[in-house]
């Protein structure tokens, strides 16, 4: 089972996520999430808001969120449900999130590869961990070009 937003300690994700200037909308359980591009629980985006429910998942608010940061100000301001973007923006987006995992108060990097490959991330060596660590090498190439990487290999 994938790990909830409920679990995370209070203010967590809000910490992280707003310090980057993407807001957090938290709805009642149950209501509608507005821009979810897989449904509920998963999380959505409309512009510069990312919307959740405490039954969310983390590695879905994680996902959606590295989606807003990794774009341009021009796709911010008409994103409503579908992120689009490239086949390596999806890869520098997953790449991120991982990243990102290890910020996460009440969350860590091998949680989220365990949620990735629990929801059903696809990846060609077979799991979150192993992409990351042996085939990720286009993800972070992006990431470095679109100053939303270090030399160091921490999120800038």
């Amino acid at each position: 089972m994938v790990m909830p937003c409920e679990q995370l300690p209070d203010g967590a994700l809000r910490t992280l996520l707003e310090a980057r200037g993407l807001g957090i909308e938290w709805l009642p359980r149950g209501a509608a999430i507005p821009g979810s591009y897989w449904g509920e629980p998963e999380a959505g985006l409309v512009g510069n808001r990312l919307y959740l429910r405490r039954d969310t998942p983390v590695h879905s608010a994680l996902h959606e969120a590295c989606h807003w940061l990794c774009m341009d100000d021009a796709r911010k301001s008409g994103l409503h449900t579908d992120a689009g973007g490239t086949d390596t923006e999806e890869n520098a987006v997953c790449y991120l999130q991982c990243l990102l995992a290890d910020q996460l108060a009440g969350y860590s990097r091998e949680r989220a590869f365990a949620d990735m490959d629990a929801w059903g991330y696809s990846f060609i060596l077979g799991s979150a961990a192993a992409w990351f660590v042996d085939d990720s090498e286009d993800a972070q190439a992006w990431l470095a070009r679109h100053a939303l990487l270090e030399r160091s290999g921490q999120c800038a």
